[in-house]
C-alpha cells in the first residue's frame, strides 16, 4: 500500500469539493470520487443532480457507498502525509504559502527574515551572517515576504509600504515626500480592506451571474426537452396522418380495381350467354341444314311432298341484329376514385388544422393598442382593444412614433424572440390591414405594406377581395369571408401565418422571414367610407373550445 501510494500524486487523494484528502469517499456512476458528507450537501441545496466535475446529470439521485479501496489509499496518504510534515516541521521546512529561504539548496527551509538591502529572504542557518557580521548588520531586516523586488520602490529602494489612492499605486515612504506630495496616502493594510470588501461584492456579483447562467442552463435544458417531445409528438401525428392516408389510397385503389374487375365479370358473364345461345342455335340450323340437304336427294316423291311444308322455312330463331355486347365504359372512374381521395385529404387537412389553430392559441398574448402611435384620425376605446376611423383630425403630438398619412396604429407591447398569437373581430368590415412590422418602418407619408419595407400583414380590399401583401401581392382564395382574424408569429423560425378563426382555415403564411429587430402587432381599419366601413378592430380573447 505504502509503494502504491507513493506513485500517486496529492490531488489524487483530494475531494474537489473540500479540496481535502477524502473522507468517506463515495464514486458516481460518472466514475468521479467524492467526500460521502461533501457530495450529499452538495446535493442538498443544489437544484439539480448532477456530478460537480463532468457535470453530468443523474435522472435519480444515485445510492452512494464508501469506496474501500480509495477509503484505504486515503488513509495511508494521510498517514504518510503527516509524517512527512512531521518530518518537516523538525527541519523548519517551507510549507506550501510560506516563504521559502533562497539560500537553501536542495529542501528549501523556512525563511526567518527578508532582507531589504540583499532582497533574499534567509532561514535561520542562513540568516546567521546578519547577525554576525557588522556590515550585514546594518541591512533592514522584515518579516519574510515573497517577490522582494516588487516590495521594493525602484525610485527610492525602500519598501512600498503606503498606497496613493489618488494615482492608486503602491509608494515608499519617501514617495510622500516628492512626487505624491499632499496625495491621500493610506497604509497597505487599510487600502488591502478596502480592496478584500470591493473583492467580496465582486465575488458576491460573480457568484450572482454564476447563478444566472446556471438557471440559463436549466431553461435552455427545458427548452430541449420540451422541442423534443414536440418533435416526438409531431412525428407520432404525422405517422397516424399519413398511415391513415396511405390506407384511404389503398382502399380507393382496391375498390377501384374490384369495381372495374367485377364491371368485367359482368360483361364477360353476359357474352358468354349469348354465345352458348348462339351455339345452340347453330346446332339447331345444322340439323335443319343436314335434313333439307337429305330432302334434297331422295327419290321417294310422297315422302318429298308430304315432310317439304316442314323443312321448308327455317327454324324459328332469336332475331341477333340489335344484341350487342356493349364493352364497359370505365371513363371518370379513376377522376372520381381520386376525387374520393381529395374528399378525405381534404377532412384531414381541416383536422390537422383544427389541431394547428388549437396549438397556436396557447401563445395567445394580451394586447392593448399604442395611442402614442395611432393616427390623428383613428379612435381607440378606453381599454384600448378596439380601434376604428373618424371624420375629425384629432390635435395630437407629432411624435415621431405616430403614424401620420396612413389610418393605423401599433400595439403597445414588442417581441424580439419566442411565439406570440392573438385574434381580432373583422366582422362587419369591409376593409382592414392586420399583421406585423419592425420597429423601424417609415411611420411618415405614404408606406409600402410588403417584407421589404419591413410589413408582413393579409388585408381585405373591395369587400370580398382577399390579399397578402408579399413581395408580390397573393390573391387568397376564401370559401368564406372571415369573422375573426388570428394572427401567429415565431420569431425564431421567421414565421408569421394567419388564420380564419371560424372556419379553421390557413389564409396565408410568410415562411423563412428573417427577423432581427422588435416586432410590434400592426392594426389598420382603413377609412370609414362614408359610414360603409365604420365597424372596429376589436382585439378579443381566445375562445378555447373543448
Amino acid at each position: 500500500m505504502s509503494a502504491a501510494s507513493c506513485l500517486l500524486s496529492e490531488d489524487q487523494f483530494l475531494c474537489s469539493i473540500c479540496l481535502d484528502v477524502f473522507t468517506d469517499p463515495v464514486s458516481t456512476p460518472c466514475g468521479h470520487n467524492f467526500c460521502k458528507t461533501c457530495i450529499t450537501q452538495h446535493w442538498d441545496i443544489s437544484t439539480q443532480c448532477q456530478c460537480p466535475m463532468c457535470k453530468e446529470f443523474f435522472k435519480q439521485r444515485p445510492e452512494l457507498r464508501v469506496n474501500t479501496f480509495i477509503s484505504e489509499m486515503a488513509a495511508q496518504f494521510r498517514k504518510s502525509s503527516q509524517k512527512k510534515a512531521s518530518s518537516c516541521s523538525d527541519q523548519r521546512c517551507a510549507k506550501p504559502g510560506e516563504v521559502p529561504c533562497d539560500v537553501c539548496t536542495g529542501t528549501k527551509l523556512k525563511a526567518l527574515k527578508s532582507c531589504l538591502v540583499c532582497l533574499a529572504s534567509y532561514c535561520e542557518t542562513h540568516l546567521e551572517p546578519h547577525q554576525r557580521i557588522t556590515g550585514l548588520k546594518t541591512h533592514q531586516l522584515i518579516d519574510p515576504v515573497e517577490n522582494l523586488e516588487g516590495s521594493m520602490c525602484k525610485k527610492h529602494e525602500k519598501q512600498l509600504e503606503l498606497f496613493c489612492k489618488t494615482d492608486q499605486i503602491c509608494v515608499c515612504l519617501f514617495c510622500t515626500f516628492s512626487d505624491h506630495k499632499s496625495h491621500d496616502i493610506v497604509p497597505l493594510k487599510e487600502e488591502c480592506e478596502v480592496k478584500k470588501a470591493e473583492l467580496g461584492e465582486t465575488d458576491a456579483e460573480i457568484q450572482q451571474m454564476i447563478q444566472k447562467r446556471r438557471v440559463k442552463i436549466q431553461e435552455i435544458k427545458r427548452s430541449v426537452e420540451l422541442s423534443r417531445e414536440d418533435a416526438e409528438r409531431e412525428i407520432a401525428d404525422s405517422v397516424q396522418v399519413f398511415t391513415s392516408l396511405m390506407q384511404s389510397v389503398e382502399r380507393g385503389q382496391a375498390e377501384l380495381i374490384g369495381m372495374i374487375e367485377e364491371t368485367q365479370k359482368t360483361t364477360e358473364k353476359q357474352a358468354e350467354g349469348f354465345i352458348k345461345e348462339l351455339q345452340q342455335e347453330i346446332s339447331e340450323l345444322m340439323r335443319r341444314s343436314s335434313e333439307v340437304e337429305q330432302l334434297s336427294h331422295t327419290e321417294d316423291h310422297l315422302h318429298l311432298l308430304q315432310t317439304f311444308p316442314s323443312l321448308s322455312v327455317p327454324p324459328h330463331t332469336k332475331n341477333w341484329t340489335e344484341v350487342r355486347v356493349h364493352r364497359s365504359s370505365y371513363v371518370g372512374s379513376v377522376r372520381r376514385a381520386v376525387a374520393q381521395l381529395e374528399e378525405t385529404l381534404s377532412n384531414e387537412m381541416k383536422k390537422l388544422l383544427e389541431a394547428e389553430l388549437k396549438t397556436v392559441q396557447q401563445f395567445e398574448v394580451d394586447l392593448t393598442l399604442d395611442p402614442d402611435t395611432a393616427h390623428p384620425k383613428l379612435i381607440l376605446s378606453d381599454d384600448g382593444k378596439q380601434v376604428k376611423h373618424g371624420d375629425v383630425k384629432k390635435n395630437l403630438p407629432d411624435n415621431p412614433e405616430r403614424f401620420s398619412s396612413c389610418p393605423c396604429v401599433f400595439g403597445q407591447q414588442s417581441f424580439s424572440s419566442g411565439r406570440f398569437y392573438y385574434e381580432v373581430l373583422v366582422k362587419g368590415k369591409t376593409k382592414w390591414d392586420l399583421g406585423v412590422a419592425r420597429e423601424s418602418i417609415n411611420r411618415r407619408g405614404q408606406i409600402t405594406l410588403d417584407p421589404n419595407h419591413g410589413y408582413w400583414n393579409v388585408c381585405l380590399r373591395n369587400e370580398n377581395e382577399y390579399k397578402a401583401a408579399a413581395f408580390r401581392p397573393v390573391r387568397l382564395s376564401l370559401k368564406s369571408q372571415p369573422q375573426k382574424v388570428g394572427v401567429f408569429v415565431d420569431y425564431e423560425e421567421g414565421l408569421v401565418s394567419f388564420y380564419d378563426v371560424d372556419a379553421a382555415v390557413l389564409m396565408y403564411s410568410y415562411s423563412g422571414c428573417s427577423f432581427t429587430e422588435k416586432l410590434y402587432p400592426y392594426f389598420s381599419p382603413c377609412v370609414n367610407d362614408g359610414g360603409k366601413n365604420s365597424a372596429p378592430l376589436i382585439i378579443t380573447p381566445v375562445s378555447h373550445a373543448d
